[in-house]
């Protein structure tokens, strides 16, 4: 690791040994599977037994049922990711906070959809994750505004709220936050490029995973245009600096024949788990199997990468994500419990 000191290396690799530890006490798949076959009282008992347990108990005299699923994972989540944080040394505390404005999106959008629907400041709160550089405070005070254009005004003075004051408009006018949230992400992607090509130590490699990131979004984004029948000029929907061009990516849009389409696909792509993906998705018409399908891609070739570059930004990131789709892994489960769907329908949702 040229450039950095022994100690700052010592940081480094004490860093990425705690990412794989933390790693190793994620919920296995066995468990996974047993919870299909739990009512919604015994999947909490059981977060409840698990790293959840803090949050289960202090939570479990305010909430009860869903309510207090959804809260505890929230909770535990922007808890371990601030924890993450503050442990990381260097460059990777600021690769690692750069990483992590994708939850302000999240949350952005998350707050304006449900002031548009008119729902209660509490519901919106419990599902808000306070992991990026809007904190609790913050975002407590956001949720507090009585619209969707008082939430944006308060916002003056963040980096995205150009496009928040731009966007709101016309999301408010049709009623769908789709565009907006997608022209967020393309200013957070444009972000995250620029500070890994910044001259910091490890840029490179972060900038790898970006790239691989926005070339499974971008497909993703194709597949769901597909679903929704949406043929037209698709370029301004598509995020730049993936290893797929824009006008590529048009191309394939306008290709009407699924098989075709993902034949097309195959022949742009080298990365043979993601071809294995594409040929599996062949049969897949349901649009959660695709995106599963192609979650797994990522995360598998996430962890490829990470044993590349072991005492990089790549094992923060791979435990970032695998404990984000834990937590989105038990939270379909409890929702889908109390719909009651059925223990196969909901496998298909999870990332395992």
């Amino acid at each position: 690791m040229a450039g950095i000191s022994s100690s700052g290396s010592a940081l480094y690799i004490y860093a990425c040994t705690r990412m794989r530890v933390r790693r190793s006490q994620l919920i296995p798949r066995e468990d996974y599977l047993r919870m299909l076959n739990m009512s919604l009282p015994e999947i909490t008992r059981f977060i409840g037994e698990t790293n959840y347990r803090s949050e289960i108990d202090e939570l479990g005299t305010s909430f009860s049922g869903i309510d207090l699923v959804e809260v505890a994972l929230s909770w535990n989540l922007a808890k371990e990711y601030q924890s993450i944080l503050e442990l990381m040394p260097g460059d990777l505390k600021y690769f690692t906070a750069s990483y992590l404005r994708r939850w302000d999106i999240q949350n952005i959008v998350t707050l304006l959809r449900g002031k548009m629907q008119g729902m209660r400041p509490g519901k919106i709160k419990e599902v808000l994750v306070p992991a990026g550089r809007l904190d609790r405070v913050v975002l407590d005070r956001l949720v507090a505004e009585d619209s969707p254009e008082r939430v944006v005004e308060a916002l003056r003075g963040e980096r995205f709220y150009p496009t928040l004051e731009r966007e709101l408009p016309r999301a408010v006018e049709t009623g769908s936050f789709a565009h907006l949230e997608n022209e967020l992400y393309k200013g957070y992607y444009a972000r995250l490029i620029a500070d890994a090509t910044g001259g910091l130590k490890g840029g490179d490699v972060f900038l790898k995973y970006i790239e691989l990131e926005i070339d499974i979004r971008n497909i993703q984004n194709l597949f769901r245009l597909r679903a929704s029948h949406v043929h037209e000029d698709v370029r301004e929907l598509m995020i730049s600096g993936g290893s797929f061009k824009v006008e590529e990516l048009q191309r394939l849009s306008g290709l009407e024949d699924r098989d075709e389409f993902i034949d097309a696909l195959k022949r742009q792509v080298r990365m043979v788990p993601l071809l294995n993906a594409l040929e599996e998705i062949r049969g897949r018409t349901a649009l959660h199997q695709v995106e599963v399908a192609l979650t797994k891609v990522q995360l598998d070739q996430m962890e490829r990468m990470s044993k590349r570059y072991p005492f990089s930004i790549l094992p923060v990131i791979v435990y970032l994500e695998e404990k984000k789709y834990e937590v989105a892994n038990l939270r379909a489960l409890a929702r889908g419990k109390e719909a009651g769907l059925p223990g196969e329908r909901l496998q298909g949702y999870l990332v395992m």
